[in-house]
């Protein structure tokens, strides 16, 4: 009997323990910015000075080296909001596909406290910030605290807590280091750029653990009340939940043979590759006095004369659905989603090859024909790249049509055709609206068709995206079994 009681004590005493030790540190991070936050308000001289030398230091080590400042300003931005934000946003919505809502919560809460507090704080202190003598950066609103530090010791570190469970235990410690040593440089990185003193960046840090470890134990004792152990924090905050959390559980790898499929996928663009030479090469040099030549003269002049203010701004506005940036984001709301559904990463990799090998095909082709704008007024100015093909239009294809070719056959649901009327009309919309800015041949759009059409071919036989619902895998959405999407996507999810 005094055994049983033992045992049954453990976990109570365990958690106890931890709880305490917890309590402590996250007490000890509040006072410790507490105690820095009045310095900071009673402008106390020798942290003043401290930080001013300290920024004029990193000024003058990093501003006259421009390599550095471009390396430093890509790392601060993993701290930035539009970062942090699609992280989250996209873990939360994959966790409720998932059904993880406990986690879901936690990660709403956790993010929200942190965008909550950094504004107000900065309201309340009204720090300005450093003035160097060559500035590299700069950044709206006051200094303390830090932003970029504090959004990133929150948003990276609930991210861990949530998704640690879904590692094998030998990579855990190595992911904590990883978050850690991340961390630690988009803080540094803030410093360095001169948009922060070092004590924004200590008080983000100490007030990000001290928010992190209130909802963190918020959590625990939430299970605790419920019967569920509560294990380290090195596990994670639902080590049950790993399974779930999985991004494919089922999936032993990705491709059968991966060594062959490198070699045709570099065969293959290679061939490619030559086709669009050959194409570009005659469109632009070869082919006086066609009616493809006729065509690139005459339908360039046809836009031009028709240039209203209207539609000039309805031309830019659509041409940026086919940017970096928005065919990125694109991809980047996708991908995760296809993994949080289907459970499956061939999907996720087809997409990705498809936006890689049109870019490099893109780049290529581009700086190999040399092809010139046409002559006529180019609304966008001058452009890095040349005329043909567009590369505008290929991604607007690739990226479309390769999220059509994944999402048609998982579903018989009538929502999937739309995804075929996005695949065709915005290409057709981007590619009418660059025409008309002057900025492509209409043999510029066959170009980018050949490139897409060729590529998204030799993917999809080489990839095989939708391989696993040929080998018995039925995770498709289909209308008879449920009634509404949320339960579609909810069975989708499901293991195996």
């Amino acid at each position: 009997m005094t055994a049983v009681k033992e045992v049954t004590r453990r976990p109570i005493g365990h958690f106890a323990e931890r709880s305490i030790a917890g309590l402590v540190a996250v007490v000890g991070a509040g006072v410790a910015f507490g105690l820095l936050l009045l310095l900071v308000r009673t402008r106390w001289s020798p942290l003043q000075d401290a930080d001013h030398a300290l920024a004029e230091w990193f000024n003058g080590l990093v501003a006259p080296h421009h390599a550095l400042v471009t390396v430093l300003q890509a790392v601060t931005d993993l701290g930035g909001r539009p970062i942090l934000i699609w992280l989250v946003t996209i873990a939360v919505v994959g966790l409720l596909i998932r059904r993880q809502p406990r986690l879901a919560v936690y990660l709403i809460i956790t993010g929200v406290g942190g965008l909550i507090l950094d504004p107000s704080l900065k309201t309340l202190v009204g720090r300005l910030r450093p003035v160097v003598d060559v500035p590299v950066a700069s950044a709206p609103g006051n200094s303390f605290p830090s932003g970029h530090a504090l959004g990133s010791f929150v948003a990276y570190g609930a991210l861990l807590l949530v998704f640690l469970p879904a590692m094998a235990p030998r990579w855990r410690k190595p992911a904590i280091v990883g978050v850690g040593v991340l961390v630690v440089l988009v803080g540094l990185t803030r410093i360095a750029l001169g948009v922060h003193f070092v004590s924004d960046v200590l008080a983000a840090w100490l007030l990000g653990a001290a928010w992190l470890g209130v909802t963190a134990y918020a959590f625990r004792l939430w299970r605790r009340e419920r019967g569920r152990p509560v294990p380290p924090l090195t596990e994670g905050l639902e080590p049950e939940a790993g399974h779930d959390i999985a991004p494919a559980p089922a999936e032993e790898q990705v491709l059968a043979h991966p060594r062959s499929a490198v070699a045709e996928l570099l065969v293959g663009w290679v061939l490619v590759f030559g086709a669009l030479y050959g194409f570009g090469t005659y469109v632009s040099y070869h082919a006086k006095g066609t009616f493809l030549d006729t065509l690139d003269t005459d339908m360039p002049r046809w836009f031009a004369e028709r240039h209203t203010a209207a539609l000039t701004e309805l031309s830019w506005w659509w041409s940026k659905f086919g940017d970096t940036h928005a065919i990125l984001l694109i991809s980047l709301v996708f991908c995760p989603l296809v993994l949080a559904v289907w459970r499956r990463w061939r999907p996720v990799l087809f997409v990705v090859l498809a936006m890689v090998g049109e870019l490099t095909l893109f780049l290529a082709s581009a700086r190999a024909v040399d092809r010139p704008r046409p002559a006529v007024e180019n609304l966008d100015g001058q452009m890095p790249t040349s005329s043909f093909p567009s590369g505008h239009i290929a991604a607007t294809i690739c990226v479309w049509l390769a999220i059509t070719l994944i999402v048609f056959p998982r579903t018989d649901r009538w929502w999937r055709w739309v995804f075929v009327g996005l695949a065709v009309l915005m290409p057709v919309g981007v590619a009418t609206s660059r025409m008309y800015r002057g900025m492509h041949h209409p043999t510029d759009f066959m170009g980018a068709i050949l490139l897409s059409a060729l590529w998204i071919g030799l993917l999809y036989l080489v990839i095989r995206p939708n391989a696993d619902l040929a080998e018995g895998n039925q995770p498709a959405i289909e209308s008879e079994d449920v009634d509404t999407l949320d339960d579609e996507l909810a069975r989708a999810g499901r293991p195996d």
